[in-house]
């Protein structure tokens, strides 16, 4: 009997593609990207709350304090009056100023009162009599800030009325004749930055000065 020795030979087998358990530089790297792209979202996020919370705290800031500035305003035009010399109580009428006598103390003395637009900034001037005899000095004027951000660009910030204002006519024209005015509107416009948000803030009253009244 023969006997065939039969070789076979042996033929490489196409490698089957093995994967390790860790990742890939490209996969590594993929994912650092998604991960410092959610990152910067995060962080933009946090930075448009912050923003946004900012802009809400200037926003409410800022109404208050022109609600405070109208108040006192409106509480001294009120009660203007004749001053200790005994000139009238309205002194000066312009649509970025208004100058009157009253007392915003609990002294026998009328101020001068002057509000007055210096920039962005609405301002108070305060002069008490001083002397013998009285006289109003305008070196002691005493001014502070009252609103800042003023933004009254085509806006008068005072408007004057006469008897015959009903709501809807036109205020007096400059220059006013003082002793016609019987009602004052105060009109005050605030922007923090006219380039960003929030709108402008606009806040308007209207008083009748005790002092002058006749029909209104």
């Amino acid at each position: 009997m023969k006997t065939y020795n039969i070789k076979i030979k042996n033929r490489a087998c196409p490698a089957k593609l093995q994967r390790s358990g860790g990742f890939t530089v490209v996969e590594t790297l993929v994912a650092m990207f998604i991960l410092i792209l959610i990152g910067i979202a995060v962080v933009n996020f946090q930075l448009d709350i912050f923003s946004l919370n900012k802009i809400t705290s200037d926003n409410l800031l800022a109404q208050e304090g022109a609600r405070r500035a109208l108040k006192n305003i409106t509480a001294e035009i009120r009660s203007m009056a004749p001053s200790n010399l005994g000139a009238y109580a309205l002194v000066q009428t312009a649509t970025s100023s208004l100058t009157f006598y009253s007392n915003i103390d609990s002294d026998s003395q009328i101020e001068k009162i002057r509000y007055f637009l210096s920039d962005t900034t609405i301002k108070r001037g305060i002069i008490k009599p001083s002397g013998n005899p009285l006289t109003y000095n305008p070196a002691n004027e005493i001014i502070v800030n009252l609103v800042q951000n003023i933004a009254n660009a085509t806006t008068s910030i005072f408007n004057y009325y006469d008897t015959d204002y009903g709501g809807q006519s036109d205020p007096l024209t400059q220059p006013v004749d003082i002793p016609a005015v019987r009602l004052i509107k105060v009109t005050i416009i605030i922007d923090d930055d006219p380039l960003k948000l929030p709108i402008p803030i606009s806040m308007t009253t209207q008083v009748a000065p005790r002092n002058l009244k006749d029909n209104l």
